[in-house]
């Protein structure tokens, strides 16, 4: 890219949306720059310019070796698309999605329109929901997956034969806890998906990574930052990781089942996050992976 006729700025883009749809106003994006939109036949963007020194490539690529910039720029493009798909129906777009000019911006729009306008057929009005359930450690029994270690005896007043015996008699009590954990997991993915309009599944968490974002505040691996920081909470295996496609009049029904689920499987401790941008939404049923 050429970033001299640019004053060195290029245009970051964070989603796309309908163009006359009304994204809450004072919006800012990386490095507090100001947020707006750029039209294109029916579609919009919302774009904020950044400097070229980061984001032109090569710079761009040594710069997502760097955790604290990564972290920045990605809390940055969260936020933008989190607040206008509060208010409006977007597609977000990649994290560091950068044009040359806004030109090239409206060239994107102009060659992507039929998709772009299919997938907010789809998603406009739904907002998506986070579910996670992990295995929860009840009265007289170890989290799924958990060695209970702590009630063990001393090994050395153990004979071999007793010491044998425990450890089969624990791990028949840990296969049987697991077993029936990951029966429930299966049974809140399937009620949840019925009461969504699609679903994913994303790959299991790291429990301790889950305890260090939510307590830090930062965006987890599927791009869903808490509000928040939260006090640190143990957590056994993650069972399930879900994300559900929800209209918005129907969120409260959906928390409302999440609670029931929760209140009803105490061998999982299920944690609901969002709404949140449809962020894992954004494919077509029909297109290739």
């Amino acid at each position: 890219m050429t970033t001299l006729e640019n004053n060195g700025r290029l245009t970051y883009a964070y989603a796309v949306l309908r163009r006359g749809a009304r994204p809450p106003a004072g919006l800012v994006g990386i490095g507090e720059a100001p947020v707006h939109t750029v039209a294109e036949g029916r579609l919009a963007a919302l774009v904020s310019a950044v400097p070229a020194a980061e984001f032109d490539q090569p710079q761009v690529r040594e710069r997502l070796e760097d955790l604290a910039w990564l972290e920045a720029t990605a809390r940055a493009h969260r936020r933008v698309v989190d607040e206008a798909a509060a208010e409006v129906g977007v597609l977000p777009l990649r994290l560091v999605t950068v044009y040359h000019d806004e030109d090239s911006v409206r060239a994107a729009l102009v060659a992507h329109a039929e998709r772009f306008g299919r997938l907010l057929a789809r998603l406009d009005g739904r907002l998506e929901w986070g579910v996670k359930a992990y295995a929860q450690a009840t009265e007289g029994r170890p989290a799924a997956g958990h060695e209970p270690a702590a009630r063990r005896p001393a090994a050395e007043a153990e004979t071999g034969r007793e010491f044998l015996r425990r450890r089969l008699r624990d791990r028949k009590v840990k296969d049987s806890a697991r077993q029936e954990a990951d029966g429930l997991a299966r049974t809140v993915h399937d009620t949840l998906t019925q009461a969504a309009e699609d679903s994913r599944l994303h790959r299991p968490q790291d429990p301790k990574l889950a305890e260090a974002v939510a307590a830090s505040g930062a965006a987890d691996g599927d791009g869903h930052a808490p509000a928040g920081s939260r006090a640190a909470v143990v957590r056994g295996p993650n069972l399930l990781n879900g994300a559900y496609l929800v209209r918005r009049e129907e969120a409260g029904a959906f928390a409302e089942r999440v609670g029931e689920l929760a209140a009803r499987s105490p061998a999982l401790r299920i944690e609901l996050t969002g709404p949140w941008a449809p962020y894992s939404f954004t494919d077509l049923p029909d297109e290739a992976p």
